[in-house]
């Protein structure tokens, strides 16, 4: 049996784009359809008995009506190919208020033929080409569904989130002796793991995840632990494999070293044993590229500095999303010619420009004078405080002690006069 798991598309993150001409719609929207393209055709092409989507279909717990018809279009193709598709509910997809409908609720509710919603903790056996496979769903839960407001009243956020890691830990193993030994089983995870790595879903989380332990979802009964909500892709386990596929596309910068796409996974009857094996398949997501650029006091051209490096790194900044990041002395803030290093970035998707204003550090006259330094020692401070190149130094010093000793000798004079 072939199974198709990948999660966290985020359906309506459009930051980091603009609106494309030819569609109206945002071009960031366009790079998680195009993600989400390359799924439906991998799982059309290569025998996929199952795909199975971990939660987080969109940004909003309100999509736009657009946004639902472009997730439907996708899911349309599979299910019209007779491939099962399960959807677990995540926690961008459940509604603000008890008793309002998820996000992808609608597709239960018109019973569209082999789609099926993961919307509470139970099994749900699904027919394949290959037989049946089990899903125990793992959904976002909220405390409100476990916990009443009289067992809440007098607990902190921390312990209720406890509590509710306790309750779903033990309504988990009741589910979990109710599972046929004898068909492939899969558990389908919104959840934060407690050994997992956050990503970038850090940024659109608000206040504190409840957190599973991991031995508690890494049981034996599982021939493979499909996992979202966690951005990052990692293996937290290897038998059975328990598999954070991470976001489809790149969401922002906490994203841009991390490979995006999918995993396939296989199971195989060995007698009485079932074989596992997957892989990762990636997609081609959109990259983010940060340039950073450090000028100092002594730089003579600081825009042509800047320039150097955008050429330096022409092929990757070519329609990513590139963050540069200047940091130089105020005295050179206005030697920059934004035009130019603008034109230079026009191969880019987004550009975004961030720069770092250094204060240099300045020996005040009264540092000096409480070192009692002669004047040429001062100058010679000065100098070298403000950077000023060796061999500038040593002509301005043989300026300067010129100077101080001309200045010296007209003292003397008129001293020698008055007296």
């Amino acid at each position: 049996m072939r199974i198709l798991h990948f999660a966290d598309l985020h359906l309506g993150v459009e930051t980091y784009g603009g609106v494309d001409p030819a569609t109206g719609l945002s071009t960031r929207l366009i790079d998680v359809l195009k993600a989400l393209d390359e799924v439906v055709e991998y799982a059309l092409g290569n025998d996929v008995d199952l795909v199975l989507f971990c939660g987080d279909a969109y940004k909003s717990r309100d999509p736009s009506q657009t946004h639902q018809r472009e997730f439907a279009k996708r899911l349309r193709r599979l299910s019209e190919k007779g491939i099962p598709v399960f959807l677990l509910v995540g926690n961008h997809d459940l509604p603000n208020a008890i008793g309002r409908a998820t996000a992808v609720e609608i597709f239960d509710t018109l019973a569209v033929n082999h789609i099926y919603v993961g919307n509470r903790l139970d099994i749900y056996r699904i027919p394949t080409k290959r037989g049946e496979v089990q899903v125990v769903a793992l959904p976002w839960l909220r405390r409100s569904a476990l916990l009443s407001r009289e067992e809440t009243k007098n607990l902190s956020i921390d312990q209720a989130n406890d509590q509710l890691q306790e309750m779903m830990t033990r309504r988990l193993l009741d589910v979990i002796s109710d599972l046929d030994p004898s068909l492939p089983t899969l558990l389908a995870a919104h959840v934060s793991v407690s050994t997992a790595k956050p990503g970038s879903e850090r940024s659109m989380v608000v206040g504190r995840d409840p957190i599973l332990m991991l031995g508690n979802i890494a049981q034996p009964v599982f021939d493979y632990v499909a996992l979202g909500h966690v951005h990052g892709r990692q293996a937290l386990f290897q038998k059975p494999p328990v598999i954070y596929t991470g976001s489809l596309e790149r969401l922002d910068f906490g994203d841009e070293d991390e490979d995006k796409g999918f995993y396939v996974v296989d199971i195989q009857l060995r007698g009485r044993e079932k074989q596992v094996t997957y892989e990762f398949r990636k997609v081609n997501a959109r990259r983010f590229v940060t340039l950073k650029v450090d000028i100092g006091i002594e730089d003579p051209e600081p825009t042509a500095t800047v320039l150097k490096a955008i050429a330096q790194h022409e092929a990757e900044i070519k329609n990513a999303v590139v963050r540069v990041q200047l940091s130089l002395p105020s005295a050179l803030e206005t030697l920059l010619r934004d035009a130019e290093i603008c034109k230079a970035l026009k191969e880019a998707h987004y550009v975004t420009v961030a720069k770092e204003v250094r204060q240099e550090a300045r020996l005040r006259l009264g540092e000096w004078t409480s070192q009692k330094l002669i004047p040429t020692e001062a100058l010679k401070k000065y100098l070298e405080t403000k950077k000023v190149p060796e061999e500038r130094q040593k002509i301005l010093l043989e300026y300067g002690e010129r100077l101080i000793w001309e200045a010296e000798q007209r003292v003397g004079e008129n001293m020698e006069f008055g007296g």
